[in-house]
């Protein structure tokens, strides 16, 4: 046709609309959730309650109950930024929005209460919407396939950071499987934790919001590989933004919880670096603020292009 002439297969693919986010991603993040609630689940029904942090039933009740919790927070936080990516391929969009309103009941006062982390009744609504959007993936997934490809751009910069924020948080990774790490040869040289410090362990045994932190950011890690491939720009910002401060409040977790444990407890200070848990008026909640919209403006303001598994690009 006279309007193709002089095009070519670059050209082609340069008009071509995205086939909106691929899933990979997703699924690997619910992947590792269901890890950790297998591991959790073990740790809590094997480890009497008193060795742990804020729970009081043992067992398999004991084991159960923490996993809901887990469930609600941070796993809702984490399932509502994988809500807004499917939510760019899904039609209609009204399961999304159930899922996103139950998810967001974390975010009433006594929900979650770190000070009692045994389960109730109305932490099985926030592992509704969990359960919901772990559904809507899959169903995507089948009806559509799993989409995406190639590489994305700061994919090394991703694993680096992810590598250095998995060293720090060692000391967790064994509490949560149940251990401490001072029982390795050498790592114990290195991390503080089962030293005794005001009666209890440096580095209760169970989940620490430091590993929390952790899972958040590499959950914000792994979404970024997709928002260039998204086809709704409102959409597309309003996750950027999310997952930007996603990273910024993961890491403010793990600062306060490597500071207190790694430092404090060594004794060679006393001053703390504030929690960042809830939502308060305080610098450290403001130093988040600050970090989240400087990631956002640096790095996802503007749509990147996407390289294909043909080595080709084309932009969004």
């Amino acid at each position: 046709m006279r309007g193709n002439a002089g095009s070519s297969p670059r050209d082609d693919q340069f008009s071509q609309p995205s086939p909106g986010p691929g899933l990979a991603e997703a699924l690997v993040v619910l992947a590792l959730l269901a890890l950790v609630g297998v591991v959790k689940f073990v740790t809590y029904s094997r480890i009497p309650p008193h060795e742990l942090y804020h729970v009081g039933h043992d067992g398999i009740a004991g084991g159960a109950s923490r996993v809901l919790v887990f469930l609600n927070y941070p796993t809702a936080l984490m399932a509502i930024a994988v809500l807004m990516l499917v939510a760019d391929r899904l039609r209609p969009r009204s399961p999304a929005l159930v899922a996103l309103a139950l998810c967001l009941l974390i975010v009433v006062p006594g929900v979650v209460d770190e000070a009692d982390l045994d389960a109730r009744w109305i932490n099985v609504l926030p592992a509704l919407g969990v359960a919901l959007t772990v559904g809507l993936v899959a169903w995507t997934a089948r009806r559509d396939g799993i989409g995406g490809a190639g590489s994305s751009a700061g994919d090394r910069a991703r694993i680096l950071v992810a590598a250095v924020l998995a060293l720090v948080a060692l000391p967790w990774i064994f509490a949560e499987a149940g251990f401490y790490i001072g029982d390795v040869p050498l790592l114990g040289d290195v991390f503080r934790s089962k030293q005794v410090y005001q009666g209890h362990a440096s580095v209760h045994l169970g989940e620490h919001h430091g590993l929390e932190g952790l899972l958040l950011v590499l959950t914000a890690l792994l979404l970024t590989r997709e928002l260039p491939r998204m086809r709704m720009a409102w959409l597309r910002t309003a996750l950027a933004v999310y997952l930007s401060m996603m990273i910024a409040y993961g890491l403010g977790n793990m600062a306060n919880d490597t500071w207190l444990e790694q430092v404090v407890k060594r004794g060679w200070t006393d001053w703390e670096i504030p929690g960042v848990i809830r939502p308060g008026l305080t610098w450290m909640w403001g130093l988040v603020i600050a970090v989240g919209a400087a990631i956002y403006v640096l790095f996802w303001r503007s749509p990147k292009r996407v390289k294909s598994a043909g080595g080709t690009e084309s932009p969004l």
